[in-house]
């Protein structure tokens, strides 16, 4: 293998890494922010937004290829923004970390 093809599957692979890492540091701020939510009174579609972004993330089924976590991502990022509008309607004010 040459040279240049060995730093494609290098810089590939490392791009692959961080938007997984990314992709799992959403998956615990989307956790923490149910946690801070659950005995809130979340209304019923906060809660489906939790868990349909969780199988969406864990579903072989996906927009874009798996090791293109673009799409995870944005499922994340819109539920976190979701969780964090309920509990900011519901009075709480969530830390933003």
């Amino acid at each position: 293998m040459s040279t240049e093809a060995w730093i494609v599957v290098v810089v590939a692979g490392v791009l692959v890494l961080v938007t997984l890492v990314l992709a799992v540091r959403l998956l615990v701020r989307l956790v923490k922010a149910r946690g801070l939510l659950r005995e809130a009174g979340i209304p019923v579609q906060n809660k489906a937004v939790f868990w349909g972004a969780i199988l969406y993330l864990v579903s072989p089924v996906d927009l874009l290829p798996d090791p293109v976590y673009l799409d995870d991502i944005g499922i994340l990022l819109l539920a976190l923004r979701s969780l964090y509008s309920a509990a900011e309607a519901a009075g709480l004010r969530p830390r933003r970390d």
